[in-house]
């Protein structure tokens, strides 16, 4: 059986990536492609009970052990739910992935990118996804947004400068690798995006939507 394909959504608070990872995967599911729609931190239920100590507990997590453990929630994520789904043929969408933790960990919290590198190469040696959509928009705007859905987690109660260092850590990296990444106007209307996103999808790895 052919293997399936991994796309990652990243991107700021109230981008819009939850979502976009529910149009794409209906879209696919629609067009007879088996289908998978994840999240990080969690996906599995060892990486679920690290997901509740990350994002709603009171702990002022040092960055190195923060970034422990949202590799350690990664990796019980890609063994237990994404590596099996790929390998049955299945596209699999996941609203955020590593990049994250480069963006919010490193860049957000200033943690040296070389502690990144380790876990990843530790955590998920030779994995990466096939395709990451970058939603972009200004700090503010995905702020607006997030807190007009409801209580805030522990992330989206950080400052406006560390979510202003987030967003332009996500757009370094996806023009750092563009092989990859495609940078998308998370401005859009859910729709727009959508068209937007199913356009990548199509001619990078021939999607049927």
């Amino acid at each position: 059986m052919p293997r399936g394909v991994f796309i990652t959504l990243e991107g700021g608070e109230g981008a819009g990536k939850t979502t976009l990872a529910r149009r794409l995967a209906e879209a696919l599911a629609l067009a007879g492609q088996p289908v998978l729609r994840t999240r990080e931190p969690g996906g599995a239920p060892g990486a679920e009970a690290l997901r509740a100590l990350l994002l709603s507990g009171d702990v002022a997590w040092d960055p190195v052990a923060e970034a422990m453990l949202m590799f350690a929630a990664r990796r019980e994520h890609v063994a237990k739910t994404i590596e099996p789904a790929l390998a049955a043929g299945a596209w699999v969408i996941c609203d955020r992935f590593a990049d994250s933790t480069l963006a919010y960990q490193c860049h957000g919290h200033g943690l040296d990118p070389a502690v990144w590198h380790g876990l990843y190469d530790v955590a998920l040696p030779g994995f990466e996804p096939d395709l990451t959509l970058v939603l972009d928009l200004p700090a503010e705007a995905g702020m607006a947004r997030a807190v007009a859905r409801g209580a805030p987690d522990r992330f989206e109660r950080l400052g406006p400068e560390f979510h202003a260092r987030v967003r332009e850590a996500f757009r370094r990296i996806a023009e750092a690798d563009p092989r990859r990444c495609a940078l998308l106007d998370a401005l859009l209307p859910p729709e727009p995006l959508y068209a937007e996103a199913a356009k990548v999808l199509r001619s990078r790895l021939g999607a049927p939507l």
